[in-house]
């Protein structure tokens, strides 16, 4: 066994949250997968019930969000190399903003709601895969196993967390907070990697 195995075997959770910039990582991919788990999963019934695009239209579209997504990884093979990591994620964050707004937008047609979630989809694409390719950067080889293993425990806990809690809101209060809520997932993606950048630097 190496001692990088060794490392990645015997490294504890309270040594991993002592790693300069784990605490801000952990977050946003909290509100990454929080974000994605539920604008897919809510999509179609915000359409409907809020926004009182037919179910068909409604269903076709959330489902777009998902080909946003795989269309825009594919897309960003191509460039993520020259862009860097930490571009990648913040231009995905301001795609997802930008798609957002347009699901937001008091509008009398359709169109704009609609295509918004492919945008957001095309926004999500880039930042799962250059948080975790930049583990080892940020962190050092010889943690990012240990550290990867926590982002993945994160971002479970956003996936199975946020879609029903979601579900409650709408419930007990409305689900045209759907926008807001995901405008706050991705307030704090942002605030977290962009202090992650500032503690990294």
């Amino acid at each position: 066994m190496t001692n990088e195995q060794i490392s990645f075997s015997t490294l504890k959770l309270s040594q991993i949250m002592r790693i300069k910039g784990v605490k801000f990582i952990l977050p946003a991919f909290f509100g990454y997968c929080a974000l994605e788990s539920t604008a897919g999963l809510w999509a179609s019934s915000f359409l409907v019930l809020q926004r009182e695009i037919n179910l068909e239209a409604a269903a076709r579209y959330a489902s777009f969000f998902f080909l946003g997504i795989t269309a825009g990884r594919f897309l960003c093979g191509f460039i993520s190399d020259k862009i860097g990591d930490k571009n990648m994620i913040r231009i995905g964050i301001a795609t997802i903003f930008v798609g957002i707004l347009a699901i937001w937008l008091p509008v009398p047609f359709d169109w704009l709601s609609l295509n918004g979630l492919i945008v957001i989809g095309l926004g999500c694409a880039p930042i799962y895969p250059s948080i975790i390719h930049a583990t080892p950067i940020n962190f050092g080889k010889e943690n990012s196993q240990a550290i990867i293993g926590v982002q993945m425990a994160s971002a479970y806990t956003g996936t199975t967390l946020m879609p029903p809690l979601f579900g409650l809101i709408a419930d007990y209060i409305s689900i045209g907070l759907y926008p807001l809520v995901l405008l706050t997932l991705a307030v704090l993606m942002l605030f977290m990697t962009e202090k992650l950048n500032k503690t990294l630097c």
